[in-house]
C-alpha cells in the first residue's frame, strides 16, 4: 500500500492539516544508469532510494523492543523499496502541480503544522512513532512530508476542489496527472512504470481509494 499517497488523499479530503483505463508512460527503457527514476530531468538514484529505505529500517529497529517485533515490522512493510520510490516521485508531482497553480509553502507553515501535530499526538516522539508506523516516514523526513501535504491541501483549495465529492477528487487528481505528464517520469523497469492518469506506479495497489470516498471529515 502506498501510504504517502493515501495520507495526501485523506488530508485534502478533510480540508484539514495534514496524501479508468490507465495510460502508461515511462516504461524505463531509457532510464539512465544508476537511476531508480528520472523526474523532470532530475535523477532519483538507486543509492538515494536505498538510503531512504535504510533510514526507515533503522528507525524501525530503534522502535522495536526485540528482534521478534522488528521482524514483524519488516514483514508488514515488505514492499518498502517500491513504496518509498512511489512516495519520492509523488512528492515531486505534488510540488510541480502546486507550483503550476501558484501555491507556495513557507517554512513557518511547516513548523506550525508540525507543532500542531505534535500537540495533537502528545509530543515529538509520538509524532515520529506515528508517522513511522503508519506512513513509513523516517523521523528525518517528517518536515518534507508535512510540506507535501500542505501543498496538496492548498492545491485543492486553489483549484476549488471539494475533496468530499467525486468531482472535487477528479479535479485534484487531474492536476496531478497533468503534472506527471509534464515531468515525463521514467522509472527504472525493476520498480515498474508510472501511470500518469493515476499518478502512481502502474503495479501499485490502491485500497485507499475506498477510504477517500468515505473519509468525510475524519482526521488521520
Amino acid at each position: 500500500m502506498h501510504r504517502r499517497r493515501r495520507r495526501i488523499a485523506l488530508a485534502v479530503s478533510s480540508v484539514a492539516l495534514l496524501a479508468a483505463t490507465p495510460l502508461l508512460t515511462g516504461c524505463g527503457n531509457d532510464a539512465r544508469p544508476g537511476a531508480a527514476a528520472v523526474v523532470g530531468g532530475d535523477r532519483i538514484t538507486v543509492a538515494q532510494l536505498e538510503t531512504r529505505v535504510a533510514e526507515v529500517r533503522d528507525a524501525q529497529r530503534a522502535a522495536s523492543p526485540n528482534d521478534a517485533q522488528y521482524a514483524q515490522a519488516i514483514a508488514a512493510t515488505g514492499g518498502l523499496t517500491r513504496a518509498t520510490l512511489h512516495s519520492l516521485v509523488l512528492d515531486r508531482v505534488v510540488h510541480r502541480a502546486a507550483a503550476d497553480a501558484g501555491v507556495t509553502v513557507t517554512r513557518k507553515q511547516v513548523q506550525e503544522a508540525r507543532a500542531g501535530l505534535e500537540q495533537q499526538l502528545g509530543g515529538a516522539k509520538q509524532l515520529e512513532a506515528d508517522w513511522l508506523q503508519r506512513y513509513n516516514i523516517a523521523p528525518a523526513h517528517i518536515d518534507e512530508s508535512i510540506r507535501t501535504e500542505i501543498e496538496a491541501q492548498e492545491l485543492a483549495k486553489r483549484l476549488g476542489a471539494d475533496m468530499n465529492t467525486p468531482a472535487g477528487q477528479a479535479t485534484f487528481w487531474k492536476a496531478l496527472s497533468e503534472a506527471s505528464k509534464a515531468l515525463d517520469i521514467d522509472l527504472n523497469p525493476r520498480y515498474g512504470t508510472w501511470d500518469v492518469e493515476k499518478s502512481q506506479r502502474a503495479d501499485a495497489k490502491t485500497p485507499w481509494i475506498r477510504e477517500v470516498t468515505s473519509a468525510g471529515t475524519n482526521q488521520a
